[in-house]
This record gives structure tokens, sequence and C-alpha cells, in this order.
């Protein structure tokens, strides 16, 4: 996106830049020139340029989409002023607070609701922010390729308090994994 608008933005410094500098041209050739300019640069090449930038939105976005699978490991984030808990669907009775754990190089769908007030869940090197709401459940597709711990914060002002409301997200390789969901039997 970012190449995209840079394209975009020098085209238009470009086209302003000829604008002043240009002379006066033949009254026949500059009928030509004016329609290359107005429809070749000024509609033709923004409208291919926001094209490829929607389609590539578009396949990217339709993985970030929660969608069921075998490989999919459900978690459920609860917030609440000012702290964060975690439960794990394939560990009943298990709940973290303050450190989600999921396993790397697999999807996780992170189930998140609020328990007071509205909260953000966001992980800002996992994925964009949504937002938890009491009554609510929203679903975040997150994937980490490398077992690491990743910081998280609390996106939403919700009163005094709100600036220590954060979280650490912890990513287990497969070993790492089975021995954290072990914890439910002990």
């Amino acid at each position: 996106m970012l190449a995209g608008s840079a394209a975009i933005f020098t085209l238009v410094m470009l086209l302003l830049l000829i604008a002043y500098r240009r002379t006066p041209a033949p009254h026949q050739s500059e009928h030509r020139q004016e329609r290359f300019w107005l429809y070749g640069l000024g509609l033709a090449f923004p409208l291919a340029t926001l094209a490829a930038l929607l389609i590539y939105g578009l396949v990217v976005g339709e993985t970030l989409l929660p969608k069921s699978g075998d490989e999919v490991v459900t978690v459920r984030a609860e917030a609440r002023q000012w702290s964060w808990s975690f439960g794990y669907a394939d560990a009943a009775g298990l709940r973290t607070q303050g450190v989600l754990h999921i396993p790397a190089g697999r999807p996780v769908d992170v189930e998140i609701t609020s328990l007071d007030v509205v909260h953000s869940f966001w992980a800002p090197r996992l994925a964009g922010k949504l937002d938890a709401i009491p009554g609510q459940v929203n679903v975040l597709r997150i994937e980490v390729a490398e077992p690491g711990e990743y910081q998280g914060v609390d996106a939403e002002f919700s009163g005094p308090g709100y600036s220590g409301d954060a979280f650490t997200v912890i990513a287990h390789d497969p070993a790492g994994w089975a021995a954290f969901l072990g914890r439910a039997t002990e």
C-alpha cells in the first residue's frame, strides 16, 4: 500500500512540476497531449494502481479471516479493567492471567470479549486490533511463524489505570505447546 500511494504521489508531483515548467504548445498537438495527461496519467494510472491495491488487500484479508480447520487452535481472551485472562479450548479449565500462550506455525482464533467496558485487543507484531465488547464475542485470526514473546496492549481508553493494561503473547514450538497444555492435567 505504501508503494502504491508513493507511486501516485510521485506522479502527481511530477505532473505539477511539468505544469509549472511547460511552455505553450501549438494548438493542434496540445489537444492530443491534454488527452494523454488527463486520461492516461490522470485517470488510468491511479485507477490501475488503486485496483491493484484493492486486489492485494482482498487476497491478504482473506487469509486473516477465521475459518475452521484441523490445525486451528481456539483461545478465549477476556478483558476487564485492567487485566486480561485467557482460556484454552484444547485444555478445559486452564486459564492464564496477562499471558496468552499460542503455538507457533499454526493459525489461532482468539475469541475476544469483555466483562465490563469496551477494551481493545492489540498485539502489534501479530495482527490488527479488535474491540472487546461486553456480551459480544469477536474473533481475530493470528499466526506466528517463529516461537518467541510478543507484547500486546489494550488500545482502548477504559479509565484510570488504562496505561498498565498490557499482556504478553508467548508462541511455543510444538514441544513447548504440548508441555503447556499438559499443565491442565496436572
